[in-house]
């Protein structure tokens, strides 16, 4: 049955309803689909849909999130394919919505994310799954707040996050790993929007008191925790699960107890 559906970026996106072939191309959006129970109906992904990892290991793989197989995607004949403004490339989305439906999301805030699961959720008829996935985020956050606001000691701490090096890079304003921080009671020192470069000069200048080292996409480590101590010896510096502050999928599911377990906190 043809049924007419509203993407994130409210474009009317028409679909056979259900959908039976679906192919995703943003990991967070590929594991909450396999969370939803679509096992068979996701026949391919991306080499960065790393979870779960027996799907990754044998589903079909379209490319990269910005760097897609065109011909890969013609072979599975996709009825549906679920995409995301920043993580995947505009040129390449808008050629394949001429060639079928394509539905996007755009998160930049947890109420954004779970707009999207409840939305996916009836995309591809599997409404009252994702509605208990989007409560069970939205209480595992309240609950959040409600921890924070006991901690009477607790004050918002001036943080940086940087997801890359060699130029480092860190999460400005305006991105859903920002709300994360602000969820966590820490206060982002950089205010320029999306994803700035910031110079040794400017970290020094900037001197926040927490540095938040993400797992992905820069894979930081130890020597990179001691790195930077040389060059902000004030600030305390962390590794942090990245997939727990920027998958805006199920795995919100995990993040709240790993925030809680983050020491500053």
């Amino acid at each position: 049955m043809k049924t007419v559906f509203i993407d994130q970026l409210n474009r009317k996106v028409e679909i056979n309803f259900p959908p039976k072939r679906i192919i995703s191309l943003v990991p967070s959006q590929t594991e909450l689909l396999y969370d939803l129970g679509l096992d068979d109906e996701v026949v391919g992904q991306t080499i960065f849909c790393i979870h779960p990892h027996n799907k990754h290991q044998s589903k079909p793989r379209i490319g990269g999130t910005k760097k897609l197989n065109f011909d890969k995607i013609a072979e599975l004949k996709p009825d549906l394919i679920i995409g995301n403004k920043e993580e995947n490339d505009q040129l390449q989305i808008e050629e394949l919505m001429k060639l079928y439906p394509v539905w996007m999301s755009d998160i930049k805030t947890l109420g954004d994310a779970l707009n999207m699961i409840e939305r996916v959720g009836e995309l591809v008829n599997k409404k009252d799954n994702a509605l208990k996935i989007s409560i069970e985020i939205k209480n595992n956050f309240t609950q959040l707040t409600h921890h924070l606001s006991l901690l009477t000691f607790h004050s918002q701490v001036k943080t940086l996050y940087l997801i890359w090096r060699e130029p480092y890079i860190a999460v400005g304003k305006n991105t859903f790993i920002d709300d994360m921080l602000k969820r966590c009671g820490f206060e982002n020192v950089v205010n320029e929007p999306r994803y700035p470069e910031i110079t040794i000069n400017k970290l020094q200048l900037l001197n926040p008191e927490l540095i938040l080292l993400s797992s992905e996409p820069y894979p930081f480590k130890q020597k990179h925790i001691d790195e930077l101590k040389t060059i902000c010896p004030n600030s305390k510096v962390i590794l942090v699960d990245g997939e727990l502050f920027s998958w805006y999928g199920s795995r919100l599911l995990e993040s709240v107890a790993y925030f809680k377990n983050i020491s500053y906190l």
